[in-house]
């Protein structure tokens, strides 16, 4: 079936829906896409049932019962499908539409750079200024953090929210705003790296450049998006969730999936915004691929967006400018997800073949790269090409034997527990496959452990992934400390950067922790003076030159390194 045939019969279907622009679009390039399709092998095309396999995507959330997903696709700047699936509003039986206004999570960091890169072409910023210069609140570190460290998640600064949940104040238990954000980042001390040396995600940079917007253009940066972007593109229903409690007409509720098989409310609740916020459809964000496409704002506008940041070590990383510039089934991709409270979002591009894919979900539980990679098949037919894991070399039972054990992260804490099942040599589920006898990759990934051998004892590994310039492993055993060994630990731990403090006790042969108003949890060994605690976090005592215990270290998520001091032991510590 030819392209316009497809879009002839799938929008007179009575759920699929084509804007005036794109019926105009439609009418006007009808010829030009029936040259293309000839003209241009690689293009995608459109199989005839098309509709049906993208409606076996999401059956699972085709319900008036289940909140559910929009999804559009476009072939070279036509729409050839647009689908809804699901409910808008389980309370009050709105189903979703394609025209149904979702939140787009994290996917909206390239809406935060193409702000930011708008006011560089306008000479009033420079991707290289150091981003003291419009924020002095933050602290000095030494090395520069540059808006381009912002924009590709090089800066080494830590993740503000991640920061704000160590306190148990996270950003689905306090309404944040932009103050909070650069308030939480001035009280850092330190970063997680030296910027540059490796990408680590952190929505901090990307909050941070929308203050800057903001500050450098004398107004609101979602005035400034909504002039310099929205209007400009006629992105009619896109907009920044800069207020919350704002009504918006259109927009659907969020939730989460509960155990029990239902749904409950999961709508953000703060006003921070440039990391996420977006409030978009998919005809709005298929639209804003296109302009990406096809240059609206320049050629420069376009190379600035997509230039991908180099490390410190000269190595490219995928990462630009809110967009992975990658390649996925095979093929080049450009795309990026998106994933807040209870809403689910996922667009991308795939050049080689003028496909546009743009998916928005208000369920919690809808996988984004996976359904969004899904509806991409559908299209991308046989240029798809799955990676195949690599036939490996053949390794010596005594040498994987040697390489299992526990090693951590000599920054972080962090632990990967290497085991041998069934002469395999495995990091959690993963399938290490040996391509020499000290080099393995991991599954089908571009990721690789090198293990060097620098002494008795088993050898450590680095890690060859483009997301580092260097990050290694060392072994080390694991630990089950006497009931004496627990109750040194026992003590208040005070962090002025998370402005927290912890109790712990020693209750029933284990550490627990108590933060006010009334939280706990159980620390578990894993190896000598570390503990993991609670969403993975890792707890690292310290000891002074004595061997005294002096404070802690605390890695968690986007978080390495923050230390506590101990500032008192309890009045009384149970020993069991």
């Amino acid at each position: 079936m030819s392209v316009p045939d497809a879009l002839y019969r799938l929008n007179s279907q009575p759920d699929v829906r084509m804007t005036p622009t794109d019926l105009a679009r439609f009418t006007a390039c009808t010829a030009l896409a029936a040259t293309l399709a000839v003209a241009t092998p690689t293009m995608a095309q459109v199989p005839a049932d098309a509709a049906q396999r993208v409606d076996e995507i999401f059956s699972r959330w085709d319900s008036n019962t289940s909140a559910g997903c929009a999804v559009g696709v476009s072939v070279n700047g036509l729409t050839v499908l647009e689908r809804a699936y699901g409910m808008a509003d389980l309370e009050h039986g709105i189903p979703n539409t394609p025209a149904t206004i979702f939140e787009g999570g994290s996917l909206s960091k390239q809406f935060t750079s193409a702000a930011i890169v708008l006011l560089a072409m306008d000479g009033k910023i420079s991707l290289d200024d150091d981003v003291r210069k419009y924020i002095p609140e933050l602290p000095d570190y030494g090395d520069p953090i540059t808006l381009k460290h912002l924009m590709t998640h090089t800066s080494g600064l830590r993740d503000w929210g991640s920061v704000a949940q160590i306190s148990t104040w996270g950003r689905e238990q306090r309404s944040h705003d932009h103050d909070w954000v650069v308030d939480i980042l001035s009280r850092q001390t330190a970063l997680n790296y030296e910027p540059g040396r490796q990408y680590s995600y952190t929505n901090s940079g990307y909050n941070l450049l929308a203050v800057i917007v903001a500050r450098a253009s004398g107004m609101s940066f979602a005035e400034f998006s909504t002039e310099r972007v929205f209007k400009t593109l006629g992105l009619t229903n896109t907009q920044w969730r800069d207020d919350y409690r704002r009504i918006v007409p259109g927009r659907s509720s969020a939730y989460n999936a509960t155990q029990d098989g239902g749904w409950e409310i999961n709508r953000p609740i703060e006003y921070v915004h440039g990391n996420g916020g977006i409030l978009t459809t998919v005809g709005d964000l298929t639209r804003w691929n296109q302009a990406l496409t096809d240059e609206r704002f320049g050629p420069d506008f376009t190379r600035m967006m997509h230039d991908q940041a180099e490390l410190n070590d000269g190595s490219q990383i995928t990462y630009a400018g809110g967009l992975q510039v990658n390649r996925s089934m095979g093929v080049r991709t450009i795309s990026h997800t998106g994933s807040t409270a209870g809403y689910r979002a996922f667009a991308a591009r795939y050049p080689d073949q003028g496909l546009s894919v743009s998916m928005l979900c208000n369920a919690s539980n809808a996988p984004t790269g996976g359904n969004g990679q899904a509806v991409a098949r559908v299209y991308l037919g046989d240029a798809v090409q799955d990676p195949v894991a690599a036939e490996g070399v053949p390794v010596s039972a005594e040498t994987l034997e040697a390489y299992a054990g526990l090693y951590r992260d000599p920054v972080t804490g962090n632990t990967v527990n290497l085991r041998v099942s069934n002469g395999t040599l495995r990091a959690g589920t993963a399938r290490l496959t040996p391509l020499s006898d000290t080099r393995f990759q991991v599954g089908t990934r571009q990721t690789f452990y090198d293990f060097h051998k620098d002494g008795p004892g088993r050898p450590s590994f680095s890690v060859n992934s483009w997301e580092y310039t260097e990050l290694s492993y060392e072994p080390v055993d694991a630990w089950q400390p006497s009931s004496a060994e627990l109750a040194a630990f026992a003590g208040t731990y005070e962090s002025t950067e998370a402005e927290t403090t912890y109790e712990i006790t020693v209750e029933d042969g284990a550490l627990t922790v108590w933060q006010r108003p009334g939280h706990t949890f159980e620390l578990t060994p894993v190896y000598e003076n570390a503990f993991r605690g609670r969403s993975g976090s890792i707890l690292r005592f310290r000891r002074d030159a004595d061997g005294q215990i002096e404070g802690l270290s605390l890695s968690v998520s986007r978080v390495y390194d923050m230390h506590f001091k101990r500032t008192g032991r309890p009045a009384s510590v149970t020993d069991q």
